[in-house]
């Protein structure tokens, strides 16, 4: 593991790679403290960065999840969807990442506690567990109706596809079939998307064994791209996916170049082969 020594930071299924480092917020000092040195814009910056909002913010692993839905998004228009239905689609990739950042981050409070990871409400004690479970819910409740919003078919093989992420947060992610549940979630993408339209009883055409197949992979070079950042702390747990065994022979800086070229490879081929099946249609 000497090649691995050099990340310091913990990744998980669902965690962002991107997040920013946050540290506990200092204490305030008492009001009229001749101590206290700080202008009212630094007082104003500590007292919004310990906010509920921003802390909810913060454990909902935002960038992913804006990476997630403007993917779907671009999908969506790129399967010549209109506007207003490729909105709806990254809306719902927003919010359902927001889930399982959520629910990550709950699971894996006791772990990143112990690591001292950075950037986690939730374990350092900043964010009520109850209140990331309340996000949580409200989540679910807002992602099931604007789901089915493009179809009840494509709907359900969204949230077919959510539930599989959230089984991932917590089966099969130590071991060897960590990237069974990313492979499935992904491939779960494409009926979301080729089957949607404008309302609940939308239709589109079933997509193409292909683009389920490549789907999926791409699924896998997430996996392995967002695993990087955790690969230390992992082994630590003795965890045994495998990025980690492949990060253990290769060192984690050629492991994350291979996932990035791999990965890049897939959207090249989700691009040339979703281009010839339109020009066949």
């Amino acid at each position: 593991m000497a090649k691995l020594q050099r990340r310091t930071r913990r990744d998980r299924a669902g965690d962002d790679p991107g997040e920013p480092t946050t540290q506990q917020a200092p204490e305030p000092a008492a009001e009229g403290d001749p101590t206290d040195r700080r202008t009212t814009a630094q007082r104003l910056r500590l007292s919004v960065a310990g906010s509920g909002p921003v802390l909810l913010l913060q454990a909902s692993h935002p960038r992913q999840a804006l990476a997630t839905g403007l993917g779907l998004g671009i999908a969506a228009l790129a399967a010549d969807r209109p506007a207003r239905e490729a909105a709806v689609v990254a809306a719902t990739g927003v919010v359902g990442q927001a889930i399982l950042g959520w629910h990550n981050d709950i699971v894996d409070r006791a772990t990143d506690a112990r690591h001292h990871t950075p950037g986690k409400p939730v374990a350092d004690g900043r964010l009520e567990v109850g209140s990331a479970w309340y996000a949580l819910v409200l989540g679910v409740l807002l992602v099931i109706p604007l789901s089915i919003s493009t179809g009840v078919d494509a709907g359900t093989f969204y949230l077919a596809a959510l539930a599989v992420g959230l089984l991932g947060n917590v089966v099969l992610r130590r071991g060897r079939l960590s990237w069974v549940s990313w492979a499935v979630q992904y491939a779960l993408y494409a009926p979301f998307l080729a089957l949607g339209g404008w309302g609940g009883t939308a239709v589109g055409e079933p997509p193409e064994v292909a683009m389920v197949v490549l789907f999926g992979l791409l699924g896998i070079g997430v996996h392995f791209l967002r695993s990087v950042w955790g690969l230390v702390a992992d082994d630590a747990d003795g965890w045994t996916y495998l990025p980690l065994v492949l990060g253990r022979r290769l060192g984690a800086a050629r492991l994350l170049a291979v996932s990035a070229a791999y990965t890049g490879a897939v959207l090249v081929a989700i691009v040339v082969v979703g281009t010839t099946l339109g020009l066949r249609h």
